[in-house]
């Protein structure tokens, strides 16, 4: 199994570098490839904010992505959890931070927009500080 860089994911989704891109579709296709959920988090950053990714985009392409039969995933059920609630507005580093919490009751934050979005869109309860 290999373990990639972000690089290796936006060079593999965007194929803004020809000579990048085949040699990323080389290696995510011919072999085991685990993305953590930071390398993840970061790609989605890379794509919405420097290539103008919107989140319906974004949304396609990471589940196209973790949906090859080469993509291992960190924690692939909050993965899975955390692009559910980004398909349903929730911003994709919050949905992640809410499916990541393990077996805590309650998820707090300074930011009510975040704790408004979750309590529509999530079975986690939080606590807006």
């Amino acid at each position: 199994m290999i373990a990639v860089d972000t690089n290796v994911l936006v060079r593999f989704l965007v194929r803004d570098d020809a000579k990048q891109a085949a040699r990323a579709a080389e290696l995510i296709r011919g072999n085991e490839i685990w993305v953590s959920k930071t390398v993840l988090l970061e790609t989605e950053w890379v794509l919405r904010s420097l290539y103008g990714f919107s989140p319906e985009s974004l949304a396609g392409a990471l589940r196209a992505l973790v949906g090859l039969g080469t993509i291992f995933l960190e924690d692939e059920v909050a993965v899975a959890k955390a692009l559910d609630w980004f398909k349903e507005g929730l911003d994709f580093a919050d949905a992640l931070h809410l499916a990541s919490a393990g077996t805590s009751k309650q998820f707090a934050t300074f930011d009510r927009k975040v704790a408004r979005q979750a309590s529509r869109t999530t079975t986690v309860e939080t606590l807006s500080l």
